[in-house]
């Protein structure tokens, strides 16, 4: 699915937007981040059609932590409930980002 101009300048100015509020150059005042504090990593998985393997490959996952957090032994940390959000809702995004496709 080819990803539109404005779809990829949104994208673009997202990782801008979270690079400058991690070298600490960004005005927080108006910044609120949404966490998510649950997030279905085998309904993700299966959406894309991957195995656990083949998931964890793709998106820098070890293949014990997918297999893990699916049989709900582990929860992601912050930082990989984010990562597997965007991988949610922007896939491809993530895979060209990781130079995958």
């Amino acid at each position: 699915m080819p990803v539109s101009d404005d779809d990829f300048k949104n994208v673009l100015a997202g990782l801008e937007q979270a690079k400058a509020y991690l070298d600490g150059t960004a005005d927080l005042s108006g910044y609120r981040v949404h966490m998510p504090k649950h997030v279905n990593v085998k309904t993700i998985r299966r959406r894309l059609g991957l195995t656990q393997p083949a998931f964890a490959a793709r998106f820098g996952f070890s293949a014990g932590a997918v297999r893990d957090w699916e049989q709900g032994r582990k929860q992601p940390e912050a930082s990989a409930r984010v990562l597997l959000t965007v991988i949610e809702r922007e896939p491809e995004a993530v895979s060209r980002a990781l130079g995958r496709e």
